[in-house]
């Protein structure tokens, strides 16, 4: 049986817990917060250390230490993900729902998520190329 299926987030081993990266990059854009409604709202605008064409980051082990405002997942509460996007793996692990079948876990394929629309791909800007990151604000088509 798959180590998602029966295993906690917690519980996982680093690997386990690397490996349900699906690589969309979703969690990479930038996020804008409603001060008085606490709203999150997406751009499309990728932190400095995505590489677009691969949505890995550049630097993934200092990441949290070269950009303070990134989050190490592992370092928060389940509960506290409600913030990521539905598609998102950790989120749907932690909601205990199946993986989608375009998940590389699943599907077998690195590439299966840009094929099946749901990377950043082919809509995310680097930061450099964005001025006002309220001008940028998506919605996402879930």
């Amino acid at each position: 049986m798959s180590f998602w299926k029966t295993k906690t987030l917690a519980e996982m081993t680093h690997a386990e817990w690397e490996s349900l990266c699906d690589g969309c990059g979703k969690c990479c854009l930038h996020k804008l917060e409603d001060e008085d409604t606490d709203e999150v709202y997406y751009t499309n605008v990728a932190c400095r250390l995505l590489n677009l064409k691969t949505c890995r980051c550049s630097n993934y082990s200092a990441r949290t230490r070269l950009v303070p405002e990134c989050l190490d997942l592992r370092q928060h509460e389940v509960s506290e993900f409600t913030w990521l996007p539905a598609t998102c793996t950790y989120r749907l692990v932690a909601e205990g729902q199946e993986l989608p079948q375009w998940h590389p876990l699943i599907s077998g394929d690195d590439n299966s998520v840009a094929d099946a629309g749901v990377s950043i791909r082919s809509f995310a800007i680097p930061e450099s190329e964005a001025d006002d990151f309220e001008d940028h604000i998506i919605e996402w088509l879930e």
